[in-house]
């Protein structure tokens, strides 16, 4: 959904009471995407090409996956590069199994939280700002790609990396959403150095249809390609962005990138209807998706529900309740005792569960102990024709990130560091060498042990809040892949971020155009704040495998510019 034109979802005139509405999507004529042999799903079409190509090539899903990234560092640099971090899950149909990758990196180790506060101080600041060196921390998509090509890929790096690189030196038109985001992100940019020769060609950002080329991002791709790792994170890149840096007065070293090394972590699920339902651990937020449907687990909903006031409201509450618990617990685990088991476990939902009333809002929730015991990112999906899947997210966190652009190499550091708290004694403050809270989630799908579905929606805040609605929508609504993205989303923006500072419309209910007015008065009249307006409600694409027919399916929402493509 582009954010200037109204929202496409419709309704039916025929509800079963004057508050409630069966939702019908006005894109029911974009049809499910099918192949047998691959599948990518990306938000850029060149990107979703490019993935598609090197399956075609005899390349693995991590490989489509890699060069779709390494394309959107490139044509969608509004929302990932080379300076952010990295998230995958990956389904090995030959080891039968889901492997999770963290690729965040870390803080400045030698940018003590006591001389981070001086520094704020100093520049009259009550947090991390989001712009500027401050937030700056680790680059860790690199590190992502060569850790998942190590084990998964089955053609060179250079084979993989070749089309980014040749688009770069060549050229490619700026799609319409992309050209939207990159002239809001340049308003705010422009003024740090670097910023305008590289991503302002002739003085202005690309418009819709322009032809843009980053030579210098070619030259950084191209050193990746031949000598890996140390083409990043060791000589004279890593120098290069040290001194990015430092120049701008920020505090991240060479010694920082050289020490970075991502992380294999063993994903995490809860059960829900019946389906295996998989996200990443700490640091990122994905037990937030996991704790809301294990509270909408206990409610009835059916297909007559979807787009009920009911259903809204359950989710709104089941949303408040696991953000708060997101504010307290959610970290790095290296630096903070985060009870995942106690989080996730059945007794501790049907306690938080049993806060929700279906005549009220929870007015003010707090986090709960699990530990008591009762008895603007991109996200794409991969496919191959072994079975192996790949749900993979990388992000520069605001937009195109802090504004720092290491002299030559053509992309922006980005911000994620903004998210770490400042308070004593939170889960999440900030220390040397940790790991911020982090925002992007892939997410997962298994029946009985087996790989069903590869999904994700980017988006902030809105990312566990859509994964929810996209599993309701396909176990609860029967809705098919391409309807479970494009039906209307809600959002909830509440008052607990990370670090536990209120922000601008705590509280408020955001529904996209398309509920009945019926809805939305009974959602009011329940206590809820709501506003219904466009934009914000994330990016959706999805793979699921048609086992029994040796079929995949593929989705791609209209949110963005991308699209679903197989062979």
């Amino acid at each position: 959904m582009k954010p200037w034109l109204p929202a496409l979802a419709l309704m039916a005139t025929t509800p079963t009471s004057p508050s409630q509405t069966r939702l019908v999507s006005p894109l029911a004529g974009r049809s499910e995407v099918l192949a047998r042999h691959g599948m990518a799903c990306t938000s850029q079409p060149l990107a979703t090409r490019i993935a598609v190509r090197i399956l075609e090539q005899g390349g693995s899903a991590v490989d489509a996956a890699i060069a779709a990234n390494a394309a959107l560092c490139l044509m969608e640099p509004t929302g990932c590069g080379l300076g952010g971090d990295l998230f995958a899950i990956v389904w090995d149909a030959k080891g039968k199994r889901l492997h999770g990758y963290n690729g965040s990196g870390r803080s400045p180790k030698g940018l003590t939280l006591e001389r981070l506060r001086k520094e704020l101080a100093k520049a009259g600041l009550e947090r991390i700002p989001a712009l500027g060196p401050l937030p700056v921390s680790v680059p860790g998509c690199v590190d992502g790609w060569l850790a998942l090509h190590e084990r998964f890929g089955k053609l060179p790096l250079a084979d993989v990396l070749a089309p980014a690189i040749r688009y770069a030196e060549e050229g490619f038109p700026v799609s319409e959403l992309i050209a939207y985001y990159w002239e809001l992100n340049a308003r705010l940019l422009r003024r740090y150095p670097r910023f305008s020769e590289v991503f302002e060609p002739g003085g202005r950002a690309p418009a819709k249809g322009d032809v843009f080329r980053n030579p210098q991002l070619a030259r950084t791709l191209g050193g990746i390609a031949a000598h890996g790792r140390a083409a990043f994170y060791e000589g004279e890149v890593a120098a290069t962005i040290a001194r990015a840096v430092a120049e701008a007065g920020g505090f991240l070293t060479a010694d920082d990138l050289a020490a970075h090394h991502g992380e294999w972590v063993q994903p995490v699920s809860v059960t829900y209807r019946g389906h295996e339902v998989w996200e990443l651990p700490p640091n990122g937020q994905g037990l937030a998706a996991l704790q809301m449907l294990r509270i909408l687990e206990g409610y009835d909903l059916r297909p007559v529900e979807r787009g009920t006031p009911r259903w809204l409201h359950l989710l709104t509450e089941a949303k408040k309740l696991a953000f708060e618990d997101r504010a307290r617990y959610y970290a790095d685990p290296a630096f903070a005792d985060v009870p995942v088991e106690g989080l996730l476990s059945e007794a501790y939902a049907a306690r938080r569960g049993a806060l929700i009333r279906e005549d009220a809002v929870l007015d003010h929730c707090e986090a709960g102990d699990p530990r008591l015991r009762d008895g603007d990112t991109v996200y794409l999906c991969t496919a191959d024709d072994d079975g192996n899947m790949v749900s993979w997210i990388q992000s520069n966190f605001r937009g195109m990130g802090s504004g720092i652009v290491p002299e030559g190499l053509g992309f922006v550091l980005q911000d994620r560091g903004e998210l770490f708290a400042l308070e004593d004694g939170h889960a999440n403050v900030y220390a040397p060498g940790k790991r911020p809270f982090h925002t992007i989630i892939p997410a997962f799908v298994t029946r009985d042990g087996a790989p069903l579905l590869a999904f994700g929606v980017m988006g902030g805040d809105m990312q566990p809040q859509g994964h929810v609605q996209i599993l309701v929508n396909l176990l609860d609504f029967g809705c098919n892949l391409q309807e479970a993205g494009d039906l209307p989303r809600l959002r909830h923006i509440g008052s607990s971020e990370p670090t536990g500072i209120p922000h601008e419309g705590a509280g408020k209910v955001l529904l996209e155009p398309g509920f009945a007015p019926g809805v939305i008065e009974r959602l009011r009249a329940l206590g809820h704040v709501v506003r219904v307006t466009s934009g914000g409600f994330g990016g959706y694409q999805a793979i699921m495998r048609d086992a029994g027919r040796g079929v995949w399916i593929g989705a791609s929402e209209a949110r963005k510019d991308g699209c679903a493509l197989g062979y």
